[in-house]
């Protein structure tokens, strides 16, 4: 049996209605796939993306800064708090198989950073595009389609 993928929602906490609608939909349009979302655990985006996951009965995990599980949002399932502060968005980026970054600011940007880095498949939405190598989707269904079809592309040529 094949292990399911991991898809990384990154965003900033303090977001806009409309950013929070966009990470909902890309949440749900995951776990829709059968995709395991992994995101930084707390709130803004990373709450809305595992509410949208959860309404279709997604599986969601929250990789937190904080050495306390408590701090999470009642919206993941698995909870692993890293009391190691920032350094955790590393281990969100090498948790995930692709990544979506939408909206967000420095802490995203490091994100996007080690997405880069790691070449693990990244689409934008919304957030940082730091040159012409970050691919920029204009909604979340586009987001997610572009986002599985890099990851496809790459896995057919292993």
């Amino acid at each position: 049996m094949a292990r399911q993928l991991q898809i990384g929602v990154i965003g900033g906490r303090d977001v806009s209605t409309e950013i929070i609608k966009i990470a909902e939909s890309i949440g749900q349009l995951i776990a829709e796939r059968n995709a395991i979302l992994i995101c930084g655990g707390l709130g803004g985006v990373m709450e809305a993306a595992c509410r949208g996951a959860k309404t279709v009965g997604g599986i969601t995990v929250g990789i937190l800064p904080v050495a306390s599980k408590e701090e999470a949002n009642p919206h993941v399932d698995i909870v692993i708090p890293t009391g190691m502060g920032v350094a955790r968005n590393a281990v969100v980026i090498h948790s995930s198989d692709g990544v979506i970054a939408v909206d967000g600011s420095y802490g995203t940007l490091s994100e996007i950073a080690f997405a880069l880095q790691c070449r693990v498949p990244l689409v934008v939405l919304k957030s940082w595009e730091i040159d012409s190598s970050v691919i920029s989707a204009e909604d979340p269904e586009e987001a997610v389609e572009m986002l599985f079809n890099i990851m496809k592309e790459r896995s057919d040529k292993l």
